[in-house]
């Protein structure tokens, strides 16, 4: 399970990174951005 929040968490930010510098797409870069940080922590809350 930890192994997909990673997985997650990195397209995620790989998506908000194309998107930050290719497109404008508004606050939902932003978003995505959040959900990925928030995966992360999980994933570290959890393997901890």
């Amino acid at each position: 399970m930890t192994n997909l929040l990673y997985i997650i968490a990195v397209i995620l930010l790989i998506g908000w990174a194309i998107g930050f510098f290719a497109y404008s797409a508004g606050s939902i870069i932003h978003i995505l951005l959040v959900i990925a940080i928030v995966a992360l922590l999980l994933g570290v809350i959890r393997r901890a």
